[in-house]
């Protein structure tokens, strides 16, 4: 490995988890069967948003992506969010089509890493659960 290359790794930071294990527990007040009803709205409410946006105007997005935005500050999922963010501020500001397409691009890729966190979480979890201690 070269210098600049074991420099380049010496310095890159850790990436960071989907979903933020501490805040999504702090929001749920460690309630198991509170998180798992949460994380599935979550889900759809991805699913029903990406749908609201297809083809809509610009106002429609950006309300859309502000919703999605608070939801995903909700429970942690920090990369959801500042794409809808992003998103947003595109759409509100009636950006180029192209600044909003690659928003948009990344928004979906955010949301389908977080989806696929979600379904492994929940998979992995009982159905009922109780509160964590």
């Amino acid at each position: 490995m070269s210098s600049s290359c074991a420099l380049a790794f010496a310095r890159a930071e850790p990436t960071p988890a989907v979903i933020d294990e501490d805040h999504l527990g702090r929001m749920t007040m460690r309630d198991a069967r509170l998180e798992r009803e949460i994380l599935e709205i979550f889900v759809k409410q991805i699913a029903l948003t990406l749908k609201r946006i297809d083809g809509a105007e610009a106002s429609v997005v950006a309300a859309a992506a502000h919703t999605l935005k608070g939801s995903a500050r909700g429970i942690g999922t920090w990369r959801v969010a500042r794409a809808a963010e992003q998103l947003e501020e595109a759409a509100g500001s009636c950006a180029r089509v192209e600044a909003i397409h690659a928003a948009l691009a990344e928004l979906e890729a955010a949301c389908h890493e977080a989806c696929a966190a979600i379904s492994a979480r929940l998979s992995d979890s009982p159905r009922g659960g109780s509160a964590a201690a």
